[in-house]
C-alpha cells in the first residue's frame, strides 16, 4: 500500500513537474508573443511619430516657402513701383526739357520771321517811296 502510495506520489510529482514545465513553456511563449506585439506596436508608434514629424516639417517648410514667396513678391512689387516712379519722373523731366527746347526754337523762329517781316516791310516802304519819287 505504501509502495503504491509512493508510486502515486512520484507520478503526481512527475505530472506536476511536467505541467509546470508545460506552463513555463506556455508562459515563455506568451511572453515572447506579448513582447513581439509590444515591439510591433512601438515600431508602429515610432513610424507614426516619424511620419507626423515629417508632415509637420514639410508643412513648416511649405509655410516658410510661402512666406519667402510673398516677401519676394512684395519686394518685386515695391521695386516695380519705384522703377515706375523713377521712369515717370524721367519722362516728366524729358518732356519739360523738350517743351523748353521747342519754346526756345519757336521763339527763335518767331524772331526770325519778325525780322524778315520787318525787312520786307521796310523794303516795300522804300519801294513805295521810290515809286512816289519817280512819279
Amino acid at each position: 500500500h505504501e509502495r503504491e502510495h509512493d508510486r502515486e506520489i512520484s507520478e503526481l510529482a512527475a505530472k506536476h513537474t511536467e505541467e509546470m514545465e508545460k506552463l513555463r513553456a506556455e508562459l515563455k511563449e506568451e511572453q515572447r508573443h506579448l513582447l513581439d506585439e509590444l515591439q510591433q506596436q512601438m515600431a508602429a508608434a515610432h513610424r507614426a511619430e516619424r511620419e507626423q514629424a515629417q508632415l509637420q516639417s514639410q508643412t513648416l517648410h511649405n509655410l516658410e516657402l510661402e512666406a519667402l514667396r510673398l516677401t519676394l513678391n512684395n519686394m518685386h512689387t515695391s521695386q516695380l513701383e519705384l522703377t515706375q516712379s523713377s521712369l515717370r519722373k524721367e519722362k516728366e523731366t524729358a518732356l519739360m526739357e523738350l517743351r523748353e527746347m521747342l519754346n526756345d526754337k519757336r521763339a527763335q523762329e518767331v524772331a526770325i520771321l519778325q525780322s524778315r517781316h520787318q525787312l520786307e516791310w521796310e523794303k516795300i516802304k522804300e519801294q513805295c517811296l521810290k515809286e512816289k519819287e519817280d512819279l
